[in-house]
């Protein structure tokens, strides 16, 4: 492959670790050894925890690395237009409803089961808005009530039909985005959720590979069906190892001592950096769901 558009998207919610840096450095790399287009987005719709100082930061350690990127970049709390209008199409195929429940209503409706089903990203709405008559439903948004805009998962699978993406690693991948549960595209306070954000802003971007940590492999089968439903391309994809720590575990944001930041100030080189990344240990990778195969 010749030309690829590659991007790096944190959230500025901390500093960047070893972690973070290697996946930029995967990214970076893969697009200027093919000639093509290395794009730095910063994803910074939780403004609750987002931070300038911390998208200060970004763009210091990525520069202290030696990584550049080519300009614009984008932020994602200055696309909400463009979101809202990905929504709009998803309304008109009526697969999002509005949903009331607060996390206390969601726990105790779960507390309340014979069981707790687990997704990828924890445990699944139970769907209780979802049965929710038409006459509540108006009665609750005519209220003013708060409310979180969920996808109807299965009725959007079916209506995307079967699909499937390509991973470097795993080769092809059937794509199986029922494990989710009906996800949340939206809040009040949050007009988007990341996995809306990231397939329209790559598609905007024309990006045609997406490498980040196989961590998120799960997430790829939700947002192949978004694709799907709006018409968007599909880029490939490669899931990388994660980097861990000495006990194993993989980094997080409060391993203060493993951010690029605290190794530079410890005396650190970007070649030190590097060796680092080579010799860690890796997470061991777990099953995502879907059938893989050549």
């Amino acid at each position: 492959m010749t030309g690829l558009v590659t991007r790096f998207a944190p959230s500025p919610s901390g500093r960047l670790h070893l972690g973070h840096a290697y996946s930029a450095d995967i990214a970076w790399r893969a697009a200027r050894e093919s000639g093509g287009r290395f794009l730095l987005r910063i994803e910074d719709i939780d403004t609750g925890r987002c931070r300038p100082e911390f998208e200060h930061a970004i763009y210091e350690d990525l520069g202290w690395l030696g990584i550049d990127w080519d300009p614009p970049v984008w932020r994602q709390s200055e696309r909400m237009t463009q979101y809202a209008a990905a929504l709009y199409r998803l309304r008109q195929m009526d697969l999002l409803y509005p949903c009331f429940c607060t996390r206390k209503d969601i726990q105790a409706e779960i507390a309340g089961a014979d069981h707790a089903p687990q997704g990828p990203e924890g445990l699944i709405y139970p769907g209780t808005c979802e049965r929710l008559d038409d006459a509540e439903r108006a009665r609750r948004l005519a209220a003013g009530l708060p409310y979180a805009l969920r996808l109807r998962t299965d009725a959007a699978a079916r209506r995307a039909g079967p699909l499937f993406f390509e991973d470097d690693a795993a080769g092809r991948v059937t794509v199986d985005a029922t494990p989710f549960g009906d996800v949340v595209l939206a809040r009040k306070d949050t007009p988007t959720s990341y996995h809306l954000a990231v397939v329209v802003d790559d598609a905007a971007q024309h990006v045609t590979l997406v490498i980040r940590g196989r961590d998120l492999l799960h997430a790829t089968h939700l947002q192949r069906v978004l694709q799907a439903l709006l018409e968007l391309p599909a880029p490939s994809y490669r899931h990388h190892a994660l980097i861990a720590d000495e006990a194993g575990r993989r980094l997080a944001k409060r391993d203060r001592a493993k951010t690029i930041a605290a190794l530079r100030e410890a005396g650190h080189s970007p070649d030190d950096i590097r060796r680092m990344w080579e010799k860690s240990k890796r997470v061991p990778e777990t099953p995502a769901p879907g059938r893989q195969g050549a």
